[in-house]
């Protein structure tokens, strides 16, 4: 790994949730082994209870817990919006489990007993998927704060403009003069820093929530 590339993994951190302190201990001096840091969490709620990450991150999760499984906490990071690759681990692997997990969005499903390899393998690719996430999660928020200096009628002018309607044909829609409008188009694409119309419907695209 060149230099450059074993930096941007070692801002990383990797996550490991399994009940079992021995396994996590384990996990935990392998990830370290590769220069990755590490945090290990005993159960779902535990990990749930910590803050987001504020940098890339990947979960190395056990399917069965204590208390939620790690499918149910799959789905509550989804519902939440806690975007993260997780590379789920289990003793109990079946094709239905693996098939949902795999639905869910996860990087891989490996089974008990697995080679060492076989998951830093898989980290090496979640973390670059994070690293993706991490940067388009900024991207919204810069957004989002664009969005927000806007009037109601110019989200309302927005609205309309990235359908490819005309300043005349939202002017009838919204029963205003067409040069008024061609004034709230300018403010919008000026607020949301829009070179062109295209631009701008790929800025409302990525102001929406990833789909859990």
């Amino acid at each position: 790994m060149g230099g450059l590339e074993h930096d941007r993994m070692t801002d990383a951190v990797v996550y490991i949730v399994d009940d079992d302190a021995s396994v996590c201990r384990a996990l935990a001096r392998l990830v370290r082994s590769v220069g990755l840091q590490v945090e290990t969490f005993p159960s779902a709620k535990a990990f749930l209870d910590h803050p987001a990450p504020d940098r890339p991150a990947c979960l190395v999760l056990d399917i069965r817990l204590p208390g939620s499984s790690g499918l149910e906490l799959q789905s509550a990071l989804s519902q939440a919006h806690r975007e993260i690759p997780i590379i789920f681990i289990t003793g109990h692997g079946d094709v239905p489990t693996s098939v949902r997990a795999m639905k869910g969005g996860a990087v891989d499903f490996l089974q008990k007993p697995f080679n060492d390899q076989d998951l830093l393998d898989c980290i090496h690719r979640a973390i670059p998927m994070a690293r993706q996430q991490t940067i388009e999660r900024a991207e919204r928020t810069e957004l989002q704060g664009r969005f927000a200096t806007l009037t109601p009628r110019e989200r309302e002018v927005l609205a309309l403009v990235v359908t490819g309607m005309l300043n005349k044909q939202i002017a009838d829609q919204l029963g205003a003069a067409e040069k008024t409008i061609k004034v709230h188009r300018g403010r919008v694409m000026e607020k949301m820093r829009a070179h062109s119309v295209p631009d701008l419907v790929h800025m409302v695209e990525k102001l929406k929530p990833p789909k859990p």
